[in-house]
């Protein structure tokens, strides 16, 4: 019985077991388990590098974080941006020609359209009309062309033309003669317009349009002269607005006696002359204003002649080079609002790509044999070519890559 006992203790097979069969089966699984991790961290690296062939060839990475999304076809515009000064442009002098004493002056600031006075010189108004032609002599049936005595006064010499033309050799008063020109047809134009009628608008100065002179002259306050004097009006292309006086009530007349500008808003960029060939006349551009708006403009002109910065050589790189202006005219008026000057904002279309392949910038990845790369939604890497950067987009091209592939963007 005891060497039963001893013998069935033994062979019961809750004792003790060799070491090597307890441990057998939970070794064999931790070396599947640890044999699969290396497996994942292989393909993952392979990846990283952009191995294993083909997007669609060898096994895919497990999926990490981060947002995907397709591959589109875009137009990418880069721009560049300059600093610029809103305003009105530069101030101009207004070519009076009317002599005597300042008797009164507009405010600066105002704004003076077509008939009205810009200023009054002996208590006679000078007139505003529209014309480029500027006013280079009297206008009337007996205006003499020799203007060097007769600036802003018409009466005397009125006097003195017609008796010399209204007395022929045998004692007959002559016929008054008419006077022509291009500067009559302007004249004549802006007469009309402000609805003194009754001639034939043309380049003829007659007898009908010196009765509608004396009209005109008559609702200003002046002697029906039916005579217009050469320092009577001044010339402008539209309506101005009046700048800085050059002289102060009571002083002397002249060509320096006040300045003007256009009525219009506009930016003047001071652009680097080595860097300037995108202003071109008519090149749309973008204008940011002080208070953060964004109105649209057009540039309508450049300067011709480069100015170097003060206190530096015109290739000084600390000084910015020399400079050109270039004046960008405000499409929208009333976009600006208020707002009267200040600096500015002007973005320009430095580059462009039409129709190529893009993604976020956040979307490429650094290949560890260098270059860059996308990781497809799947999980692979496939390499890129990178173009053009502009708002955060990318152009991207490759064998690889294709219109609506999805690529992830890391976290």
């Amino acid at each position: 019985m005891a060497d039963l006992a001893e013998t069935t203790d033994t062979a019961d097979p809750a004792g003790p077991v060799p070491s090597a069969a307890r441990g057998g089966p939970r070794r064999r699984t931790a070396l599947i388990a640890c044999v699969g991790a290396v497996v994942v961290t292989a393909v993952a690296v392979v990846g990283a590098l952009g191995l294993g062939g083909g997007e669609e060839e060898g096994p895919s990475a497990p999926s990490r974080a981060g947002s995907v999304v397709a591959v589109t076809r875009a137009t990418l515009t880069e721009r560049t941006q300059v600093d610029g000064r809103l305003g009105y442009g530069t101030e101009i002098p207004l070519p009076v020609r009317a002599t005597g004493t300042v008797t009164w002056l507009p405010e600066q600031g105002a704004t003076v359209r077509r008939g009205g006075a810009l200023l009054r010189v002996d208590d006679r108004p000078v007139v505003l009309l529209y014309g480029r032609l500027p006013m280079y002599r009297d206008l009337g049936l007996t205006a003499t062309t020799d203007t060097a005595d007769t600036a802003g006064t018409t009466d005397a010499t009125d006097t003195e033309s017609t008796e010399a033309a209204g007395s022929g050799a045998d004692g007959e008063r002559a016929a008054p003669t008419e006077l022509k020109g291009m500067d009559v047809l302007q004249f004549e134009t802006n007469l009309a317009a402000l609805g003194h009628t009754g001639f034939t608008v043309d380049e003829t100065f007659t007898g009908k349009t010196a009765q509608a002179v004396g009209r005109w002259q008559k609702s200003l306050g002046l002697p029906e002269t039916g005579t217009v004097g050469i320092g009577d009006v001044v010339y402008s292309a539209g309506r101005v607005r009046i700048g800085r006086p050059g002289v102060r009530l009571g002083g002397a007349a002249g060509e320096n006696t006040l300045t003007y500008t256009g009525t219009a808003r506009k930016v003047v960029v001071d652009a680097s002359a080595a860097d300037a060939a995108w202003a071109v006349r008519g090149t749309g551009v973008r204008v940011r204003l002080p208070d953060g708006r964004t109105v649209k403009g057009e540039v309508a002109s450049v300067g011709k002649q480069a100015t170097a910065p003060e206190g530096g050589g015109e290739g000084d790189p600390e000084q910015g080079g020399a400079t050109v202006p270039v004046t960008v005219t405000l499409r929208d008026q009333k976009s600006v609002g208020r707002l009267e000057s200040g600096p500015v904002t002007v973005e320009y279309v430095g580059r462009e790509v039409k129709d190529v392949l893009a993604v976020p910038v956040a979307a490429l990845v650094a290949l560890a044999e260098g270059g860059h790369g996308l990781e497809t939604e799947r999980g692979r890497f496939v390499a890129v070519r990178t173009g053009l950067f502009a708002d955060g987009q990318v152009e991207v091209s490759g064998p690889a890559v294709r219109e609506g592939m999805k690529v992830r963007i890391p976290e």
